[in-house]
């Protein structure tokens, strides 16, 4: 739970025509059922009246969102030019999305939210209103001046937590983008963002292997050979508790998560299979090695179900926790 000393979490509403400002609405209908603190949208009013006929509390200021929770669901507004549909979206929404999401950093840089949690949003559409980040995270990493090379993307439920190392590739093209500087990286930004955002004063770090059987001495490829054991060889010799390369396979039933605080994986569904399999419905996005606190539902626009009244809030009720977590963590750190 947010601490009360700290400001209210700013939540960008994503594609209106999307899926994000019922799942918004809908978690602050089961605000107390939730357990979530108070929050304030950003974005088009219409897209939450298009959905839902509960009150609607506009802002100017994120300070009136505690003021303003119990009544009604505050919200900065941010017009699209033109009204949407729910499940079409248009040019003018893609353009509202990211201006929601710009004003929503900006007010994080400012200090005036505790936190970002950012609604789903068409990479498709942004494209095509010349967006050129190969999505949000990216985009937040620009904003607040932090190379995309500094940044890991962790995806985070209650059992397990990973990272990435590649992302959105074709998994034909993850050995050639691997390096021993790229693992290196983003398992520092785990090891890191478990001691800032979590509280893990002494994280456990396991690294997975690329190839089966982690590559079976070099019979099965030598990219755990070449790349991945000297990248984990650097960061032990750093001080940091980590292990690996380890095969895939075994890594994620329960016993053997019991051994780390998170995964560090080499490719997207190496990490997204697993916690997905596990937390479908809970599973949160969290950006680390920002200076600022950012996390999403690990759900995408949902344009066939959107205006269906069946969108399921309990992914974006879990990011909104996990921001608040993790802003108390990092203000508890600071006072120390």
């Amino acid at each position: 739970m947010r601490s009360p000393d700290l400001p209210p979490i700013a939540i960008s509403l994503g594609d209106p025509a999307g899926i994000g400002p019922e799942v918004v609405a809908k978690c602050w209908d089961g605000r107390h059922l939730l357990g979530l603190p108070p929050f304030v949208a950003v974005g088009d009013p219409r897209s939450l009246s298009a959905v839902w006929d509960g009150e609607i509390a506009q802002v100017d200021d994120p300070r009136e969102a505690d003021a303003a929770f119990d009544y009604g669901l505050p919200l900065i507004a941010v017009p699209a030019a033109e009204a949407g549909v729910p499940g079409c979206p248009t040019m003018a929404g893609a353009h509202c999305s990211l201006d929601s999401l710009e004003l929503a950093v900006g007010l994080a840089r400012a200090g005036s939210v505790s936190a970002v949690c950012t609604g789903p949003v068409s990479k498709q559409q942004l494209y095509a209103i010349g967006f050129s980040h190969p999505g949000q995270t990216e985009f937040v990493a620009e904003r607040c001046g932090v190379s995309p090379g500094n940044v890991a993307m962790m995806l985070a439920g209650p059992t397990l937590r990973t990272v990435p190392v590649t992302t959105h590739l074709p998994l034909a093209e993850v050995s050639a983008r691997l390096t021993a500087a790229l693992v290196e990286a983003k398992g520092r930004a785990a090891l890191r963002g478990l001691q800032r955002n979590f509280g893990v004063a002494e994280p456990r770090l396991a690294v997975a292997g690329l190839n089966p059987h982690a590559g079976e001495g070099g019979a099965l490829g030598r990219e755990e050979i070449e790349i991945i054991a000297p990248a984990v060889a650097a960061l032990q010799a750093e001080g940091w508790r980590v292990t690996g390369p380890h095969p895939a396979d075994t890594l994620f039933h329960g016993p053997a998560r019991a051994r780390y605080d998170a995964a560090l994986c080499m490719y997207h569904d190496q990490a997204l299979i697993p916690l997905k399999a596990l937390h479908f419905e809970e599973g949160v996005n969290i950006t680390l090695g920002l200076p600022i606190v950012r996390t999403s539902p690990d759900h995408g626009t949902a344009f066939d179900i959107a205006g269906e009244d069946r969108a399921d809030p309990r992914a974006m009720a879990a990011a909104i926790r996990m921001a608040a977590a993790c802003a108390a963590h990092r203000a508890s750190a600071a006072t120390a």
